[in-house]
């Protein structure tokens, strides 16, 4: 609760002006009033290149009235439909008339002199420059407002991402309890020295675990901990009955999981797996990198599961599939081989992405 206030904040807040942006948009402005210093040219007005210092010196003074005026109006970039035409209309009248004056300081040229030289040519000349700021402006608002519609699109789906991976993770916090002390109670009434130790150990887990879950991810090394630890708990109660081994190698060590995504299917292979053998088995916790991805595999040697059996489709590979789906879209996967004779292996992909 406490960072939902800086998240909208953060959201609504406007991004600072960005100067590969604004130059960006200058280019494109210089090279349009190229084309059309060429155009005029081949009308017989002026030479090229005198063409060129008018088209620039108007062109350019007209497309930075325009961008600085929006930015002042609106920290949005866009001020409305009625604002924005009269500041085309005002752009267009201060930077073709100071334009064509300091061109003809710059030509030393008479003052305006093409105003009594052709009236009718400098005022389809106006209009050309009217209709060429209007389409500019027009053309750049609305690339600016779909890429923004497009940031803010995207953005809603990120938090409708975060808001439905922390429902699949407050769901996975008491699911976790609940199988726990259950494992407890069944150990109170046949063993309450065992039982007492096993609810020591639990505290010291729970206390690590449930505050490491509140991170949306945390080192692969810090996940293979968590499993130690409750593979140490579970020990407490089935003894000899529970053999681990976990294969974690040191370059993988820090790449970044979600917090306890293989937690639900440990606690399938006790519960599915060992626990309904006799003599119990051994788990194996590995990962492994194969190019981009990431494998991470359980398995166990107990009983395997039947294809129909409903831990196959039950909570914890359920939630796994999900968290992976939110966090890594067709990216990530879980593979589950369950077969009476060799236990069950479930594998976990998803890009690998080193911190």
């Amino acid at each position: 609760m406490s960072r939902s206030p800086d998240r909208v904040r953060h959201t609504a807040a406007m991004p600072p002006l960005n100067l590969k942006t604004i130059a960006r948009r200058g280019l494109i402005a210089a090279a349009f009033n190229t084309v059309l210093a060429a155009a005029v040219t081949l009308t017989g007005f002026h030479g090229f290149w005198a063409n060129m210092v008018y088209s620039q010196l108007i062109g350019l003074t007209i497309w930075a009235l325009i961008d600085g005026g929006r930015q002042v109006l609106a920290s949005s970039g866009y001020p409305g439909a009625p604002a924005m035409f009269g500041l085309v209309i005002g752009s267009v009248l201060v930077g073709y008339f100071g334009g064509s004056a300091v061109g003809d300081l710059v030509l030393g040229s008479a003052p305006l002199h093409g105003m009594s030289r052709s009236p009718s040519t400098m005022a389809g000349f106006f209009l050309m420059s009217l209709a060429a700021g209007g389409f500019g402006t027009y053309y750049l608002t609305s690339r600016e407002q779909l890429a923004k519609a497009r940031l803010a699109h995207e953005e809603a789906q990120r938090h409708a991402a975060e808001a439905r991976l922390k429902l699949l993770e407050t769901q996975l916090e008491p699911h976790m309890l609940f199988n726990t002390l259950a494992n407890l109670r069944a150990l109170i009434g046949t063993d309450p020295a065992r039982a007492t130790d096993m609810l020591d150990s639990m505290v010291a887990y729970l206390r690590a675990t449930l505050g490491a879950s509140r991170a949306t991810s945390h080192p692969l090394q810090a996940e293979f901990d968590r499993l130690r630890d409750y593979l140490e708990l579970m020990t407490v109660r089935m003894g000899p009955r529970l053999q681990y081994t976990l294969d974690l190698p040191l370059e993988l060590a820090n790449c970044p999981v979600p917090p306890l995504l293989l937690q639900p299917l440990v606690e399938n292979a006790i519960k599915h797996g060992l626990e309904p053998k006799v003599e119990g088995g051994n788990i194996t916790v590995s990962a492994r990198q194969d190019g981009p991805r990431m494998l991470l595999t359980v398995q166990d040697t107990g009983v395997g599961l039947r294809p129909d059996h409903q831990a196959a489709a039950g909570f914890g590979v359920a939630q796994v599939r999900e968290r992976l789906a939110t966090i890594y879209g067709n990216q990530g996967a879980i593979e589950l081989i369950a077969t009476p004779a060799y236990g069950t292996r479930a594998t976990v992909t998803f890009p690998c992405q080193k911190a």
